[in-house]
Parts: C-alpha cells; sequence; structure tokens
C-alpha cells in the first residue's frame, strides 16, 4: 500500500475489508490503482491509496455476523438430543428431524436470525395433536375399539394438508414424522398449503366392505370437529384409497350439511380431479427425469426396481413403460415378485386387478406369469433381496425405513445410480450417506413424491373455482410443479455449496419458505 496512503488508513481505525482486491504479488499487499473498501465497526468508505484521497464519506452497513460452523454443529446436536428426550419412543420422527436439521445447520450458519427466533424449536412441536377413540361394530355384532389421530404440524403457508393412514402399525411418533415431513414437502410444491396427517390403527385388510364404512363412519364423527376447506384437509395415505375417502366424505356431509372439498382423493364424479390417484407416482418419475437430464439422459430402455403394489407403485410402473423404462419388481407385506422380462401393460392391468378389486397377494402375479419369480419374505434376513438386483433406477414406494445400509450397499454394487422415493422416508440415515457419498442421483422422499400432494392442491384449487380441468391439463401442472420442486432442490442445493445434493436443496428451500412466513407472523 503506497506510504502516506497507508499512514492515513493506520490513523484512521479504518481496516481493509476483505473482498477488497489484493495486489498479485502476495495476499497482504493492495493494488495501490484500486478503490480500496475501509470499515470501522459499521461504517465503510470508499479510500484510494495511492493519492491519499477517500472518495466517498463513511456510510452505515450492515455487516453479516462471522459464520461460526462449531457453534452452529453443537446447537444442532443439543436440539436432536432434546427432541430425543422430550419425544422418547419415537424413533421415526427422531430420524425425520435429525436428517432435516443436519442440512439446515448450512442456513443457520449464514442467517443465524431463525435460530434467534427458534424457528426449528418451534416446527418440530405440532400446532396441534388429537387423539380420540373410534369404536365400531363388526360383521359378527362385536364392538371394536381403535384409536385415531389427527396432527397439525404447521399453518404458517396454509391450511394443514396431509393423509390419512389406516394400519395397525399406526402411533403418536409415526405420524409426528409424517407431518414433519409433509411441511417441507407442501413448501416445495409452490402452493399454499401447510403440514399435516392422521389415521388409525385399524387395519383394513381382511376387513369387509360394510366393516371398513362403519369404520370410517365412526372415525369420521370425530374428525369432522376438527377439519375444513380453511383449517384442515386430509387425503389418502396407506389404507385409504378410493372406498375409504368415498365413505368419509359422505359421513362428512351428513355431518355438517355441506358439500365442499374437506378431503381431496375424491371420486371424479363428486369433486375429485383427475390424474389424483396416479400423481405421486407419476411425479416420482417426473423427478427421476429430470435429475437424469442432468447428465444429459433419460429413462429409456433403463431397467428399475419398484418396491410396493398400491397405487404409488402401480402408476410408478405405468409411468416407467410410458418412458420406455422397464420396471421389475414390485412387492407387498407378504414378499415380492422379480419379472426379468419386465412388467408389461397386460401385467400391470392383472396387478392393478389383483391388488385394487381382488385385494389378493403379490404371489398370485408369479402364478398368473410364468416368467415372475417370487420371494417370500424373511424376517430374519438383514437386508431386502428386492434391491439385490441389477438395475440402473429404483424407486421405493412401499413404507418407511424399507432401504437400510445393506441394501444401499447392494442397490450401488448392482448398477444402480438413480433413486427416486415414492414412499415417506423409506431409507433411513446410514442408506442416505451412502448414496451420497457415492455421488448418485438420489431424489429424497420430501420432492420426490411431491405430485401426490401437489395434485391434492390442484384438486382443491378445482373445488374452489367449482370447475374440473381436463386429465391433461392436470398432468401438465403437475409436470410444471415437479420441474419447478426439480430446479429449486438443484439450485439451493448449489446456493449452500453442496451442488447435486438433493437432500439439503429440498430441506433447506422447504424450510426457508416456511421460517420467512413464521417470521412476518410473529410468535404464534
Amino acid at each position: 500500500m503506497g506510504g502516506d496512503g497507508g499512514a492515513l488508513v493506520r490513523r484512521s481505525g479504518f481496516s481493509p475489508v476483505l473482498e477488497s482486491r489484493p495486489d498479485a504479488r502476495g495476499p497482504h499487499r493492495w493494488d495501490v490503482d484500486a478503490p480500496l473498501r475501509l470499515r470501522r465497526r459499521n461504517f465503510v468508505l470508499l479510500f484510494q491509496a495511492s493519492s491519499g484521497h477517500i472518495l466517498t464519506n463513511a456510510r452505515p452497513v450492515r455487516f453479516p455476523p462471522t459464520p461460526n460452523p462449531e457453534a452452529v454443529q453443537d446447537y444442532v446436536s443439543e436440539l436432536i438430543d432434546e427432541i430425543k428426550v422430550k419425544n422418547p419412543a419415537e424413533p421415526e420422527f427422531h430420524q425425520a428431524v435429525q436428517e432435516v436439521v443436519r442440512s439446515l445447520a448450512l442456513v443457520l450458519e449464514r442467517d443465524p436470525e431463525y435460530r434467534k427466533a427458534k424457528i426449528i424449536e418451534r416446527m418440530v412441536e405440532p400446532e396441534r395433536v388429537i387423539m380420540f377413540r373410534v369404536p365400531w361394530v363388526d360383521d359378527a355384532g362385536e364392538v371394536q375399539v381403535n384409536r385415531g389421530y389427527r396432527i397439525g404440524m404447521s399453518s404458517a403457508i396454509g391450511p394443514y394438508k396431509g393423509g390419512l393412514r389406516f394400519h395397525p402399525s399406526v402411533n403418536l411418533g409415526i405420524l409426528k414424522f409424517l407431518a414433519f415431513e409433509q411441511v417441507f414437502k407442501n413448501a416445495l410444491t409452490t402452493l399454499p398449503m401447510g403440514g399435516g396427517k392422521g389415521g388409525s390403527d385399524f387395519d383394513p385388510k381382511g376387513k369387509s366392505d360394510l366393516e371398513v364404512m362403519r369404520f370410517c363412519q365412526a372415525f369420521m364423527a370425530e374428525l369432522s370437529r376438527h377439519i375444513g376447506p380453511y383449517r384442515d384437509v386430509p387425503a389418502g395415505d396407506i389404507g385409504v384409497g378410493g372406498r375409504e375417502i368415498g365413505f368419509l366424505f359422505g359421513m362428512y356431509k351428513k355431518l355438517r350439511n355441506e358439500f365442499t372439498g374437506v378431503l381431496t382423493g375424491k371420486g371424479i364424479t363428486w369433486g375429485g380431479s383427475l390424474i389424483r390417484p396416479e400423481a405421486t407416482g407419476y411425479g416420482a418419475v417426473y423427478f427421476a427425469a429430470e435429475m437424469l437430464q442432468t447428465r444429459n439422459e433419460d429413462l429409456t430402455g433403463k431397467t428399475c426396481l419398484v418396491s410396493g403394489s398400491g397405487n404409488v407403485s402401480q402408476y410408478t410402473v405405468e409411468k416407467l413403460i410410458d418412458l420406455g423404462a422397464k420396471a421389475v419388481t414390485v412387492s407387498d407385506s407378504n414378499g415380492y415378485i422379480f419379472d426379468e422380462s419386465g412388467i408389461t401393460r397386460e401385467k400391470l392391468a392383472f396387478l392393478m386387478e389383483l391388488k385394487n378389486v381382488q385385494r389378493g397377494r403379490i404371489s398370485e402375479y408369479a402364478d398368473k406369469f410364468p416368467s415372475a419369480t417370487y420371494t417370500a419374505l424373511d424376517s430374519t434376513l438383514d437386508h431386502n433381496p428386492l434391491w439385490d438386483h441389477k438395475a440402473e433406477c429404483a424407486f421405493p414406494s412401499a413404507t418407511q425405513n424399507e432401504i437400510n445400509a445393506k441394501d444401499a450397499a447392494n442397490l450401488l454394487r448392482n448398477g444402480v445410480y438413480v433413486v427416486s422415493e415414492g414412499a415417506n422416508m423409506p431409507t433411513d440415515i446410514a442408506g442416505i450417506e451412502q448414496f451420497l457419498d457415492a455421488g448418485i442421483l438420489f431424489g429424497p422422499a420430501k420432492a420426490a413424491n411431491a405430485g401426490g400432494v401437489a395434485t391434492s392442491g390442484l384438486e382443491m384449487a378445482q373445488n374452489s373455482m367449482r370447475l374440473s380441468w381436463t386429465r391433461e391439463e392436470v398432468d401438465a401442472r403437475l409436470q410444471g410443479i415437479m420441474k419447478a420442486i426439480h430446479q429449486a432442490c438443484r439450485a439451493t442445493a448449489e446456493q449452500y455449496g453442496t451442488p447435486g445434493n438433493y437432500v439439503n436443496g429440498a430441506n433447506i428451500a422447504g424450510f426457508k419458505k416456511v421460517a420467512n412466513a413464521m417470521m412476518d407472523q410473529g410468535v404464534v
């Protein structure tokens, strides 16, 4: 730095701001011909070192606080420990929070105001939790009692929105994990929807239509007091399909004496949307296609492993066929089939009839088609053999934590480099870490399976406007939403220094939308 100019700077108490341009001769030498930004406390000025002239008067500037990664990591660790203590015996909820909060450390380093406002601490606490008994009478005249739930996790950007799950495994911890995930997923759709979840430990499997109807009516007798088109809009999930939504909607209409869009997934003739049953599966495939485009590839000719055999799996297979890929597996709770020749449209039609109408088991597929082999579930294994076949793509579409560390290793060893999650949190944390370390294209559930709730949002819009869009229009909107979600995740990951990490991208993009709304609305 020039002689007199350097002395003036030292006497002034101002010091060079780091983003000023250094001289090529070394990191501590400064180009005397370049204006130099100087700082003292929260004031800056421009100074010409060679002439000793001040180019602008000192003006106040808000400098961002210096990042402190170690302090942020300590905060994250303490927060996770506190959540485990406050929410004991809820491992799925712990896992969901841990996966998100680890990503958010990147945000907290740059934007400490979220930490000061305790945004994460508020996000992990549900706004409301409703638990109630559901008594009903079975076909034998016996009284049965189940437990019902509805969790409103966040209404910061819209009414609570999320599915109802009927399954024996349902408990408070599982529903809290699903509701927490739903908050971020709904935020990514670009639609104004908050996050919620609900359900019951009722098992519709093996029940008659009349038993399912009586249970749904008893369930809605209580739930109807807590939901509404501007308050909470449930939808389907595992164990809740078109039949159950119909019974639930009919009872709500009778109790409230109104016909309104309080549930999504309705029948086409009474307020439903075209593409809604297909949307989650279609969306997972569209997201995989978007990821592949970043490598100048598409799905044509790719072999794909798909788990599950419900709506998500069925329509994942259908869209894979449409785009020239070959699905070779589907499964249910008893086992899976591997059809090396591929699941064709004819075979898919049989599968849909088997599962949606006959409510049969997946083993019957292998009985029908000799090209397929059936493997029964073996609970003693430490992995799922479905994920141990040669393929390029995997679409886990059954349930949470169906891919563990060994499954992830098997997928990578067998050549899989695209994973698009159709189920909610189907990969455990150890599996996710393997996928990220391997640098494969990994689409996390809150981004990849957002197509379902996105189309539910489109159904809500159609109900509000009292009109129905064509199949082509809804599908085009769904594709546009999935493309926008992919772009947001990819751009956010790059912005926060982790390019290609869709986990960080999805978590951060969803968090910031909800967090900014919470900051605007005050401490409520």
